[in-house]
Parts: structure tokens; sequence; C-alpha cells
């Protein structure tokens, strides 16, 4: 399917900051974004293991997966916690492609990373919740039909830990955007279709929350360990994409008489990026295994991620050296997957707080925040 894809396309999109559209299209047809939908609900029924192998396959193409990997994500969050009423409604529909659910309500302008903070809150009234808030760098909000959303239904100062009193509402944008719910598009470093969303008094009804009311924080937590170990495939594709151009260009590119993979100070960077990507992939099937089995892998699913992104961008170094002037030509893609492997370094977390998460939860180490 990728092979229908090829860098033209994904150049062209890029050039024009433009949808996926008929990739998104062909993904849902040949049931990938259905990937960790039951079988009875109309998906694919695979494993974590298994769907980190297509998302893996997207990136090492020359695709992007980030229009694709939200959606197999996001899925999670009602697959374990909502109705089975919600479930029959619509995970069908989302599996064939007749809804689209891309979009995750959860980063806010004041509280960035520290998601207990936010500020978006959800007032019960009758049978309705009332939002009202901002939320900050929401991709795909203009192509979704749906948007899983966290939001505060318990103020801070009324709860006994900052954790509690947050909710998970599945909220219909057909009927929002206009009516309570303003999306300002931003421009992005990459080709990432990103919102900036303003609630003002915007109603859904109550039958919208996911699960119970006030454990939302724990809801969204459940499903990080699998974006990040599905993330971590999209940083090995990555990786070894850049590993592979690089190494063809080194084979062919001739100067002084003699290719220039010949010379160590381009053949090492290239090794040693390979060996890095390798290494992640071993931590990223090791993560997604516990996962399938149920065990705990919080640590696993965190280390795979800043192994897999570190190794991505060491190897993306490596390729630009080895392009030198031509890595910065838009023809040789080379500068657009640079700039799309940069972003995991920052998000889906930052590097750095997966470090203080292994020291203190892995390492016994005092909080350092």
């Amino acid at each position: 399917m990728c092979a229908d894809f090829p860098d033209g396309y994904w150049r062209e999109l890029d050039a024009r900051r433009e949808y996926p559209e008929a990739f998104i299209e062909a993904m849902t047809k040949s049931g990938y974004l259905g990937a960790l939908i039951p079988e009875e609900y109309g998906g694919l029924g695979l494993t974590l293991t298994e769907t980190t192998i297509i998302l893996e396959e997207i990136n090492r193409s020359g695709g992007n997966a980030q229009p694709a990997h939200a959606q197999v994500y996001v899925m999670g969050t009602m697959l374990r916690h909502g109705s089975e009423e919600q479930k029959r409604e619509y995970l069908p529909k989302i599996a064939s492609g007749e809804l689209r659910l891309q979009a995750f309500g959860v980063t806010e302008p004041e509280a960035g990373t520290d998601t207990t903070q936010l500020r978006t809150t959800a007032v019960r009234d009758g049978d309705h919740y009332v939002i009202n808030g901002r939320k900050i760098y929401i991709s795909r909000v203009r192509q979704s039909d749906l948007m899983v959303l966290l939001a505060r239904t318990t103020p801070l100062d009324h709860v006994q830990r900052k954790s509690e009193g947050l909710s998970v509402f599945l909220i219909d944008l057909r009927e929002a955007v206009g009516d309570g719910l303003t999306v300002k598009p931003r421009r992005v470093m990459i080709n990432n279709e990103t919102n900036e969303l303003l609630f003002e008094d915007l109603r859904v009804p109550a039958s919208s929350l996911i699960g119970e009311e006030g454990r939302g924080f724990r809801y969204i937590l459940d499903g990080m360990n699998a974006e990040r170990i599905l993330i971590a495939a999209e940083c090995i594709g990555n990786g070894r994409w850049f590993v592979d151009r690089a190494t063809a260009r080194a084979k062919e590119r001739v100067v002084f008489g003699r290719p220039i993979g010949q010379n160590q100070g381009i053949q090492f960077p290239i090794a040693r990026a390979h060996i890095s990507v390798e290494a992640a992939d071993q931590m990223r099937f090791r993560a997604a295994e516990l996962f399938d089995r149920g065990e705990p892998c919080g640590a696993e699913a965190n280390m795979a991620l800043l192994l897999a992104a570190d190794a991505s961008w060491e190897a993306a170094n490596a390729a630009m050296q080895t392009f030198g002037g031509y890595s910065y030509d838009a023809e040789y893609d080379i500068e657009r997957k640079f700039r799309e492997t940069r972003l995991f370094q920052v998000a889906p977390i930052s590097t750095n707080l997966i470090l203080s998460y292994v020291g203190e939860h892995v390492l016994g180490l005092p909080r350092s925040f």
C-alpha cells in the first residue's frame, strides 16, 4: 500500500501543507486504521506489536504516519473505558471510515506537560456538560468527526490529589465547531495539521462522558504506554529510512575519485546510527510484548520512546552530513524527514521527562519536580 504513495506524493503535500486524504482513505480501506479495534466491532483485532509494524513501515517507506497514528492509539480510551453502548455506536463506523476519530484534546497553553493543571472545565448542567477553556497544538481537528477531550469536572481546590477530578469526553466535532467551539489553525515546522481550540459554553450531552466522572487522568495515562510504543516504532521507521538513504548515497556519491562511503568520517556515523536504531528496535518489541500480555510496561514504553527518538535523530544527522548540501534540497526528501523526526524529542513527551520518570520510578531517585 505504501508503494502507491512514493516520495513525490509526500513532498508535494509538504510543500502545500495539505492533509494526506488519499493516503488516509487507502489506510481506511485496507483496515489498517482499525488495527486495534476488535473484529467484533469491524476492526482487524491486531496486537499492539503487530500495529507498531504498520506505523514503522509507513515511515520507513518515506511517508508520515502521524495522520494515522492518532486514530490508532486514541481508540484505546474508548476500548478500555467506554460503555458497551458507546463502543457499538462508534467503533464499527470508525473502522469502516464512516467516522474519523483522529483528534486528541489534552494540551493547553498554560499547563503544557503538567496535565493536572489544565484549566478547561466541564460543568454538569442537567443532562449536559458545559465546556469552557482553551487547548493548543491539537492535530487533525478539521479532518476529524470526533475528538477525545480531557477536561476538569471538579475544581482543583476541591480534590485531595491533583490527578483527581479530570474527565474524558467524546466530542462530536460536526456539531461543536461553530456552536461553542472555535478552531484556529497554527502553522508549525512540519506538515502536521495543528490547531488552537477555544471552548465557549460548548454544550455536550452527558452521554459524551467516557467511563466515570473524575477518573479521566487515569484513563489518559492508561493509553500513554501504547502511544509511546507506537511512536517509538515510527521513530524506528524514520531511522531505518535515514540509514538506507545515507548508505545508498555513500555508495554512489564519488568525490576525489572514490565513493564517500569509503571515508570513515562518513561510514562510521552511519554505522553508529544503524546500531542505535537496531538497539531501540529491541526495546520497542520488549515493551510491546509486555503490553500485549497485560503486564506493567511503563518503564519499557518510556525507554523505547527515548531510545528510538534519539536513534532516529542520530540517523537524521548522519544522513544530513552524508548528503551535504543536497540534504537541504527538497527534492531529496532528507530535510522533510529531518524536520518530521525532530518532533519526537519533545512530543508526545519531552525526552527529559522520560529521564525524570526513569530516575524516580525505576531507579528510586528523589522526584525532580
